[in-house]
């Protein structure tokens, strides 16, 4: 599709649906911030055509956002629209400052959920004012105030006003769940609607007012006339709050779609110019607004075209059209800004805080911007969430289970410090002395306190004549404090370390075998179990087969990340394949199996380095007439360079995979093509798996393959 054709049948329907939306959106916002109704038209201009060319989200839709409102309402409140035009301009320059220095994502490091908490009581707070306004009254000094006068100004029953904003809200909840056509979007339609219903009865309702000549209209930035320290944080205030909102919100685009993802520094530039220049002009802060952005994507933009374009179209609506704009009742655009503010508190968003265990953060967020300011609403918030993390850092869960009479199991889970010691030895002073007793840790962290007040309480129980058997899941801090070791940083999950890595020494001698299938019974097997139930049923059907040393350092599995039923192994001294002459049959009895009765599509013959038997093959040291020697000289390999060890453990792939084509059940499978032959080589320093060339002998990084 060439760039003019994506354009007329993708960007260009889109820029219009979205222009439908923003026109009400930014009257709105504007009047709930107290602004010129001309600003919000400004930003959504400046928005478009500015950050839509030079912002890092291509489908990203910028202009004045419901979530800046509270915020701005308060700054013209302080400095007059005036000076607040100059603050955004100033705002504009931070944001620019902070995406030079490729800080886009630190603003991300923001708790969602006191991000998510600020929106929700920014739309508390544009709700409870804007109700006011749809009813024919004026909105409160304060959100407190406006939620107390509120059933005073529920009864005044303020005639037309009040039918305009509840049909208004009416239509917005019902349209999207009775028309799916997008290039009528809910917003346009209730505000068409309802102007042609107050047009028609000749209402008497308070209405847009938009300057004759929009250009001179215009108003000019001041500088303030306040301290340098409140123009400062208002300035911070405005460039942070707007900065977390458009980067949040092209994260969230970034879902909606497949195609480039953003450039998070690129997209604060590019909001930082744009809120430069509509300071300037006299027009409202910008933001990325997931709300068009959403609809941008939806209805089919491809290319950031489509929000350059909608900038364009509200720019020649306000020159040319403005008289229409004029006739829509202020209640009606009231109603739009309720129910914008409503969605800004999200039920799915409270369902998986409270999932999390964050809801407390989002709460206290939410509420402290309603009833306090949006400053001290934030800032309470992020002192929730930390206290919150530093509660969830010394907290521990601690449960008894009695498994039989005289038999109890322990389990600690989370991390277990000095500040848990008093509950953790009335925990374990509970337990019946003489008890035979299991403790197990699933542990973070195990600091000094903690383990003396397990080992303490331990001495102390088995000297009244029970036991205790200490057992770790997924780490070994209890046995390292008990070897002297503990906080050395050594975290080695059970599946992939050695026994002396989460055993005591003690263990090991008196059974590491026995304890290790102990712990795989007990951890691991409920895992595997219903998938080793299904090859019991089923039969084994593995894909490769696998030929690697002995050594006890190589784990097929493990270096190859496969489970069971996925190879055949066979393991030796030296991955040695005897020729099909040679007279041991050891190895041909397995390729023979698993090429014609298993039908594998693979062979791997896998060496690696520091072999033992390569070593011995290399100084001669394999004595003829001893089991070892007679099953070397199988090899038949011969080292071009005896000196270079690396180079002969590859060779003795390369020549074992010849070995394995004088079979004839491998040569026939080759040739038809159902059979493939791979040498790998595994460097155990760099645990990295390379492939090794069957001709040259060199090795090569493991390529995956693409998908078919």
């Amino acid at each position: 599709m060439s760039d003019l054709t994506q354009f007329l049948r993708r960007d260009l329907p889109a820029s219009i649906v979205v222009f439908l939306i923003a026109i009400p959106l930014s009257l709105g916002i504007a009047a709930a911030s107290g602004a010129p109704l001309l600003a919000g038209l400004v930003a959504a201009v400046v928005g478009g055509i500015v950050a839509g060319a030079l912002g890092g989200a291509p489908l990203q839709v910028s202009g004045p956002a419901a979530g800046l409102t509270v915020i701005v309402a308060g700054t013209v409140a302080d400095f007059g629209f005036a000076g607040t035009a100059a603050i955004v301009a100033v705002a504009g320059l931070v944001q620019i400052a902070l995406g030079a220095s490729r800080l886009g994502r630190a603003a991300l490091a923001l708790s969602p959920a006191v991000v998510h908490g600020m929106l929700a009581g920014i739309g508390l707070v544009i709700a409870l004012s804007q109700v006011h306004v749809m009813l024919g009254g004026s909105p409160q000094s304060s959100a407190w105030h406006n939620l107390i006068d509120l059933p005073g100004q529920l009864i005044a029953h303020h005639g037309t006003a009040a039918i305009l904003g509840v049909l208004t809200v009416v239509i917005l909840v019902l349209w999207p769940r009775l028309v799916r056509w997008s290039l009528l979007p809910a917003a346009l339609v209730a505000v068409v609607s309802m102007t042609a219903l107050a047009t028609a009865m000749n209402a008497d309702v308070d209405r847009v007012d938009l300057p004759d000549e929009p250009l001179s209209g215009l108003i000019r930035p001041a500088w303030p006339d306040a301290p340098l320290r409140e123009i400062t944080v208002a300035v911070l205030t405005i460039a942070i709050v707007a900065s977390v909102e458009s980067l949040l919100s092209a994260v969230a685009v970034d879902r909606l779609h497949d195609g480039p993802r953003a450039d998070l520094n690129r997209e604060l530039v590019g909001q930082g110019v744009a809120n430069t220049a509509s300071g300037l002009l006299g027009g409202l802060p910008v933001t990325g607004v997931i709300v068009r952005s959403s609809t941008n994507v939806a209805a089919g933009a491809k290319t950031r075209a489509s929000a350059i374009m909608h900038g364009l179209w509200i720019a020649a609506f306000v020159l040319f059209f403005a008289d229409l704009l004029e006739t829509i009742p202020m209640a009606v655009l009231a109603a739009v800004l309720i129910v914008v503010g409503l969605r800004l508190v999200d039920l799915g968003q409270i369902r998986t805080y409270a999932r999390h265990r964050e809801l407390p953060t989002y709460l206290i967020t939410a509420l402290g911007v309603v009833f306090t300011d949006l400053l001290t609403g934030v800032a309470l918030g992020m002192l929730t969430a930390a206290v919150l993390i530093l509660w969830r850092l010394t907290r521990s869960e601690i449960r008894r289970v009695e498994q039989a009479p005289g038999q109890w199991l322990v389990t600690i889970h989370g991390t277990l410090s000095f500040v848990e010691s008093a509950r953790l030895s009335r925990e374990l002073g509970a337990l019946p002395a003489g008890a035979d007793v299991e403790i197990e840790l699933h542990l973070d962290y195990l600091d000094h306190g903690a383990f003396e007040t397990i080992r303490d309480w331990r001495s102390g129980h088995e000297r009244a004549g029970g036991s205790v058997t200490v057992r770790e899941v997924h780490d070994s801090w209890f046995h390292q404090a008990t070897s002297g070791r503990l906080g050395d940083g050594k975290r080695t999950p059970r599946l992939v370390g050695s026994w002396s890595r989460w055993q005591d020494m003690d263990q090991q001698r008196r059974g590491a075998m026995a304890a290790g299938i102990a712990e795989f019974e007990r951890t691991v097997a409920p895992m595997v179990r219903p998938h080793l139930a299904d090859l019991a049923r089923e039969g084994q059907s593995p894909q490769q087969l696998f030929i690697t040393c002995a050594d006890s350092r190589v784990v097929p599995n493990l270096i190859t990340a496969s489970g069971p039923g996925d190879l055949f192994c066979v393991r030796n001294i030296g991955n040695i394949v005897p020729p099909h002459t040679a007279a041991d049959d050891s190895v041909g009895a397995a390729v023979e199996y698993a090429v014609d009765i298993l039908g594998v599509t693979t062979i791997t013959v896998c060496g690696h380095s520091g072999c033992g038997a390569v070593r011995a093959l290399m100084n001669d040291a394999a004595r003829a007439g001893s089991a070892l020697g007679d099953w070397l000289a199988n090899s038949g390999v011969r080292f071009s360079d005896p000196d270079d060890e690396e180079r002969c453990c590859t060779e003795n792939v390369v020549r074992q995979l010849a070995n394995l084509r004088t079979y004839p059940v491998v040569r026939a499978a080759e040739a038809a093509g159902r059979l493939r032959l791979t040498g790998m080589y595994f460097d155990l320093a760099e645990a990295r798996m390379y492939e090794v060339d069957p001709v040259l002998g060199a090795r090569r990084p493991v390529a995956v393959q693409p998908a078919a």
